[in-house]
């Protein structure tokens, strides 16, 4: 059933509201100008516990968002259900992500594989290949999940939000696929509010062993904000040539809980979103940086 067919109040999770501590902590406090050094072209932090915006730049022009697309993606899957429905791997999935030139999970075609693996092997290493495969699956057919893709963001309020494929992947043209800031942020507040996304964007990697219906996998995720900011917990990174390098992120510590998003931090260093994001959850807690980004290394994303 499509998500525009149903009332928003009987589509959980994909609009339950995100949760609220009972008694929140306050945040220590901040500089009424914001953090300093950002440098992406667009930002918001929102603070979760107190359900406010904290800061925010240029957060209602809509540009291209690339694999930050895939957070739909893994939303309509979801909201279908059946996540342990086996998905036979076509050699068109694989062809399709080389011909863009986009970001991959390594898949095997004739590999069978549930749905809910493929959810890892789509938000860890930003698999156009298994975005492909989801769409093909739960569509049914590509152009009928793109349209699902259109309906939830009718549903949850996205009205700046235009869904041209279903991973971001700059086709037809390099804007095609784009959103705003706000947009994006409020949608990373439903995705986190569902079980199953949360501990999916949260894992470093995942591990498949080899069995007699696919080939092994190792996947490893494209956000290294979990890997050197405490209390980072998600969620998607995105990167196009138009895009930019981009970061949908979250994190929690102490009580409190922030969800932001960086637009473009930069067209040459993939490094500088995740600067991006922890100058400004370094300004949400009331806590002092730097913080040393890893190296570039291989399992960056590249769609």
């Amino acid at each position: 059933m499509a998500l525009a067919a149903l009332p928003l109040a009987a589509v959980p999770p994909l609009v339950a509201a995100p949760a609220r501590a009972a008694a929140p902590v306050r945040a220590a406090a901040r500089p009424a100008a914001g953090p300093s050094g950002v440098v992406a072209k667009s930002a918001l932090l929102y603070d979760v516990t107190d359900g406010a915006t904290a800061w925010s730049r240029a957060a209602d022009t809509e540009r291209p968002i690339a694999s930050i697309t895939k957070v739909m993606t893994a939303l309509v899957v979801l909201h279908d259900g059946g996540l342990d429905r086996k998905i036979t791997i076509r050699r068109r999935y694989l062809a399709y992500a080389k011909r863009h030139d986009g970001s991959t999970a390594g898949l095997h075609a004739g590999d069978r594989l549930t749905a809910r693996q493929l959810l890892n092997a789509l938000l860890l290493p930003s698999g156009c290949d298994a975005a492909y495969a989801l769409a093909d699956a739960y569509g049914p057919g590509k152009d009928g999940f793109v349209a699902k893709m259109n309906d939830a963001a009718r549903e949850l309020g996205l009205d700046h939000t235009t869904y041209a494929n279903f991973d971001g992947l700059p086709w037809p043209t390099a804007t095609s696929t784009r959103s705003t800031a706000r947009d994006q942020v409020r949608l990373a507040g439903y995705a986190m509010d569902d079980g199953t996304f949360r501990a999916t964007v949260a894992r470093r990697t995942y591990r498949l062993a080899r069995t007699r219906t696919h080939h092994a996998y190792r996947w490893t995720n494209t956000n290294r904000l979990l890997r050197f900011y405490k209390g980072a917990i998600g969620i998607k990174t995105g990167t196009t040539d138009a895009a930019g390098y981009s970061l949908v992120f979250a994190a929690r510590r102490g009580g409190r809980t922030f969800t932001g998003i960086v637009l473009n931090s930069s067209t040459t260093d993939e490094r500088a979103r995740f600067t991006d994001a922890a100058r400004m959850l370094d300004w949400g807690f009331g806590t002092a940086g730097p913080h040393r980004v890893p190296p570039a290394d291989t399992d960056t994303d590249t769609d």
